[in-house]
């Protein structure tokens, strides 16, 4: 299981990403560009000491991103999504593809994704933030998978 960040626009956000991948034993793949710098010491201060205890993966771009990633099981969480994340039923290889807090995806990646989950929401409610709902998801798959074992 991994989480994917597409073109993250809060350093604060892919922070908490890097966290809850380090703390839950998922990788994490982080798609550029991203609207501020993505080198060692920025991604350390954003994630405190938790960068060195995640799997985080750089991409030049979406390209490079689905070459790295041929073979799984993409799933989008999108406020566009059909399907309740609660009904959804994850796969151990999958990748869990969260858009840009300020725009989402572009339709060309809405496309390729193999599946578009939504979180359930009240009726009037816009989206969650892109981080909060990474943890929700992450939750969910690895509730359903039993990942991470508390005996590891």
């Amino acid at each position: 299981m991994r989480l994917a960040m597409f073109q993250p626009d809060i350093p604060q956000n892919l922070g908490a990403a890097i966290r809850l991948c380090a703390c839950l034993g998922v990788g994490l793949d982080v798609i550029r560009p991203a609207a501020f710098p993505l080198d060692d010491r920025d991604l350390r201060r954003t994630a405190m000491d938790y960068t060195d205890r995640a799997e985080i993966t750089l991409h030049a771009g979406w390209a490079a991103f689905r070459d790295s990633a041929a073979g799984a099981r993409l799933i989008l969480s999108t406020t566009r999504g059909a399907e309740s994340l609660h009904g959804f039923g994850f796969r151990p290889t999958d990748i869990l593809l969260m858009g840009r807090e300020s725009a989402g995806v572009p339709d060309e990646v809405h496309d390729q994704a193999d599946a578009r989950i939504c979180i359930p929401m009240v009726a009037g409610a816009r989206s969650l933030n892109v981080a909060m709902a990474a943890a929700m998801v992450l939750g969910e798959a690895t509730r359903q998978l039993g990942l991470p074992s508390l005996h590891d």
